[in-house]
């Protein structure tokens, strides 16, 4: 069961007020990224149960969703279990968002939801019962409510240890408003994980003790593309969704005050979503639609390819948690602006990794950004100092923890 820590005062880490509060976090983040590896490493002591307790793992299941579309967890989800069946481990995945049965299901409202849940919680049940433990990939809102609480019940009615893997940058928002909701859940879960230091402070907050697993970044698919010297047209990457958090028109206003000083600069937006036709006539009104590329959803297989090709990836980001595609950035070589808000801060840090600027501010973007384009030393100091950063999330760095962390659900329920 989650632990309760001592009561923490307020975390107030996102947006404008991470902004202004910098001075009294800076020593803190700097203390948690300097310590790096070791810091995580640490954790695994306090995960691995005393030897002999936990039986080998051979069989378990993992929840969570699937590309397409692809996304953080959808991604994540996916690599991990290829790898955890590289290491022998049978593993049944249970689709949060498998395709509706029938087809035309799915464009009734009422009929779709039970023609996805139905199938779910049986699928859930069976799993639960052959299995020796569960791994939920759980986030905020109605993902909570339909697909992790009912996990988590499940393997509780069944006796089966089950690892909740929390991710998600809206997670405060969400606690806040339905803790109550939440905690029943949770005290039912035998761990809680989570792939940052926010989220750990977030949770804590709230009564929580989880444990940190980083995000896994595979690092032989992402790597620098020999360095040619600085392009004479940059090229401007953003790998978000087209959904409101991920604020991609602010790119697009990047993209127009760059360009007064590279007439030749373009930006390529990757990932498909809602707002697509708006960003696309927003970018005809700012007079870039000539510069700027929507590709739509991007398969896997491409995406490396895409970083190799970009100078610098923006993150315009309105909320965020431990964005990988940040970190596959950083893996690629290549340089990153982001906004400050969320985790993000707690991922990487501002003039040694990346550079980070207040959100919704397209003045202070586009300058960071034509900041990095002048000052070749700079862009190559935080170049190398990414790269080397980004190797503690190489699936070598994780797999210790990630396997500390079920040897020791499975050591809590013997």
């Amino acid at each position: 069961m989650a632990g309760i820590p001592p009561a923490r005062p307020p975390f107030r880490g996102s947006g404008t007020q991470l902004g202004r509060q910098r001075g009294a976090l800076q020593a803190g983040l700097r203390r948690r990224r300097q310590e790096g590896a070791g810091l995580m490493n640490a954790r695994i002591e306090q995960l691995t149960p005393s030897a002999g307790k936990a039986q080998a793992l051979t069989r378990m299941a993992l929840v969570g969703p699937l590309p397409p579309p692809s996304g953080g967890m959808a991604n994540q989800s996916l690599q991990l279990a290829k790898l955890l069946r590289a290491e022998g481990i049978d593993v049944t995945f249970v689709q949060i968002n498998a395709p509706y049965q029938p087809a035309w299901a799915g464009r009734i409202k009422g009929v779709r939801a039970v023609c996805r849940m139905l199938p779910y919680l049986v699928q859930l049940w069976r799993a639960a019962g052959k299995v020796q433990l569960m791994h939920m990939m759980a986030n905020s809102g109605w993902s909570w409510h339909l697909f992790a609480a009912p996990a988590i019940w499940i393997a509780h009615l069944r006796g089966t240890p089950i690892v909740v893997n929390y991710r998600g940058g809206e997670a405060d928002n969400f606690l806040r408003r339905s803790a109550g909701w939440v905690r029943p859940s949770m005290q039912r879960a035998t761990s809680l994980i989570v792939p940052s230091a926010f989220l750990e402070h977030v949770f804590g907050n709230y009564g929580f003790t989880p444990k940190i697993v980083p995000n896994i970044v595979d690092l032989s698919r992402f790597a620098a593309a020999p360095s040619g010297g600085q392009r004479p047209a940059p090229h401007l990457l953003v790998t978000r969704n087209l959904e409101p958090i991920y604020d991609n028109a602010t790119a697009l206003r990047v993209l127009v005050k760059v360009r007064t000083r590279y007439p030749d600069a373009r930006l390529t937006i990757a990932g498909s979503g809602e707002l697509r036709a708006e960003l696309e006539q927003l970018a005809q009104e700012l007079g870039v639609a000539s510069h700027v590329t929507f590709t739509g959803r991007v398969d896997t297989v491409n995406v490396p390819a895409l970083y190799r090709s970009a100078d610098i990836m923006l993150n315009p980001s309105l909320i965020d948690n431990t964005p990988n595609s940040v970190l596959e950035a950083l893996a690629s070589g290549v340089l990153v602006v982001s906004t400050n808000v969320g985790g993000v801060p707690y991922l990487v840090e501002d003039g040694r990794t990346a550079l980070l600027v207040p959100p919704q501010d397209p003045d202070a973007m586009a300058q960071a950004v034509l900041r990095l384009l002048e000052d070749r030393a700079l862009a190559a100091r935080l170049r190398d100092a990414g790269t080397s950063y980004v190797e503690q999330y190489s699936w070598a760095s994780v797999r210790p923890r990630l396997l500390a962390a079920y040897r020791n659900a499975l050591g809590e329920c013997q």
